[in-house]
């Protein structure tokens, strides 16, 4: 895998589809990005794209796999599966409520009573379930006979749970995987993962040694074709260090509410605690799909730094409001803040860029967002067409907007970062934090046998500087 910077992107968020994102790869975007992670692509029931009736098909809608193979020709190519479930509207699922238990795929879906016999939990067992959504975490579906299954759904009414320990389950899986590496994956991100564990009396979320075997016999099968899997999961960042001693590659999310707490408080000790201790291998974000992670950040700033640096998003953002965040606008998940990056910081360039050139410099593969690309502001007017909270940062751009927006010295300015992230050689070597002040010094240095590159920062002032090197020459700086 490349260690350049690879986009986030949905398959109509960067042009109307496939064919129109790779016309916008190849033109003004060319040499920004070395990997293209898109978002599901496939037949899907809801949650944009993350109910999937299936992985063998791409949304006509999108257009078809030869353009997905046009991507993978040119860039690394990571796609979703979304191991913990699958669409009520699958031809598996509607088959088994036409044919119950006579259906080949009804152990591919995980009825309580399996989890419990009986199916009945006690309220100290159902308190210790880990779930996000206000209801219980199982439905009643009616057969075409009558009879009534229970069955476990975590998330949506439309997620149906999937039983992956069953041999219907684990095949369903693997086929599924090995079908996406087929088509040129090079990186497959296991959406929900930590909820395919479920024993009663547990919080059903990250069981071990369980999780460890189902994720051990994924990684046994793909690992020979090249292809690496990158287990999604926001929680403690002790989790993310157990995966990453286990050889997975992990997400970085506690970096953006660390870099906020930075800029907002003009402190760089807490950001530069956590660049000496983060894993090596992990892929670095800002802004993604969903909201900036609040639970990532747990222990490594204090209960007050937290609430202190949610207060001041929604204080400094540009037009972010709490309310985007409850059950009037369909979102209820108290781990996360939905806001484009750009926004959180108010709309100030000189704070962006220095965001981004942090999570440049800081260990591991960075990820962009595309909206977060373009620098863009809430869309508030999405949001409240929509009246989903997530959508604020979910702007859809056409190829023009593309162009107009790349106009923008802020976006010009991080563009021309980005090239330089991709190509510059010292970023695939070492990384040192010099120091990381609470008056706001931060100093970073990549280096790569002959090469050096150096970040020098003031968090509080938001001024920040970056140098080159190469072998015995003096430093020189780079203006963006």
């Amino acid at each position: 895998m490349k260690q350049g910077i690879q986009l986030i992107t949905y398959p109509d968020s960067l042009g109307q589809n496939l064919r129109e994102l790779y016309e916008a790869l190849e033109g003004p975007l060319r040499g920004c990005l070395s990997g293209v992670h898109i978002l599901p692509f496939f037949p899907s029931s809801g949650d944009r794209g993350f109910s999937p009736l299936g992985y063998k098909e791409v949304d006509p809608a999108f257009g078809c796999w030869e353009d997905i193979h046009r991507i993978a020709k040119e860039y690394d190519l990571v796609v979703d599966l979304m191991v913990n479930h699958l669409s009520r509207q699958s031809a598996e699922f509607q088959d088994f409520v036409q044919s119950g238990e006579e259906s080949p795929w009804a152990d591919l879906f995980l009825p309580v009573n399996k989890v419990k016999p009986g199916g009945k939990f006690t309220k100290e067992e159902l308190s210790k379930i880990y779930t996000r959504k206000p209801r219980m975490p199982w439905i009643d579906v009616t057969h075409k006979d009558g009879r009534i299954s229970t069955l476990w759904c975590t998330f949506s009414e439309e997620q149906i749970d999937l039983d992956v320990r069953s041999a219907t389950g684990r095949r369903y899986i693997l086929d599924s995987l090995n079908f996406l590496a087929d088509q040129g994956a090079v990186l497959i991100r296991l959406d929900a993962f930590a909820y395919v564990t479920k024993k009663a009396g547990s919080s059903c979320f990250f069981l071990e040694p369980d999780i460890w075997e189902i994720l051990g016999d994924y990684r046994d099968v793909l690992a020979p074709r090249g292809v690496e899997l990158l287990p999604e999961i926001h929680e403690h960042y002790s989790i993310s260090r157990k995966l990453s001693d286990q050889g997975y590659g992990v997400y970085d999310f506690a970096l953006p509410m660390l870099l906020l707490h930075s800029l907002y408080s003009g402190r760089a000790d807490r950001l530069g605690a956590w660049l000496e201790q983060c894993p090596y291998h992990q892929f670095t974000t800002l802004d993604t799909h969903d909201g900036i992670g609040v639970v990532d950040v747990a222990d490594l700033l204090t209960p007050g730094e937290i609430d202190e640096t949610c207060n001041a998003l929604y204080e400094k953002g540009s037009n972010v409001s709490r309310r985007y965040s409850s059950q009037e606008y369909n979102n209820l998940d108290i781990y996360q803040i939905n806001c484009s990056y750009y926004s959180a910081l108010g709309g100030d360039d000189q704070a962006y860029l220095l965001a981004r050139a942090v999570q440049f410099f800081a260990p591991g593969i960075p990820q962009v967002y595309y909206v977060g690309m373009l620098a863009g502001l809430n869309d508030i007017e999405l949001v409240e067409k929509t009246m989903n909270g997530r959508d604020i940062n979910r702007h859809s751009y056409s190829l023009e907007e593309i162009r107009r927006e790349i106009g923008r010295p802020v976006v010009a300015s991080l563009l021309r970062m980005m090239k330089f992230r991709n190509r510059h050689p010292a970023f695939s070597g070492d990384f040192r934090l010099i120091q990381s002040t609470p008056d706001g010094e931060l100093e970073i240095i990549r280096s790569h046998k002959k090469s050096a590159v150096r970040l020098l920062a003031n968090m509080k002032t938001r001024e920040f500087h970056v140098y080159q090197k190469d072998g015995s020459h003096p430093w020189s700086e780079l203006t963006f």
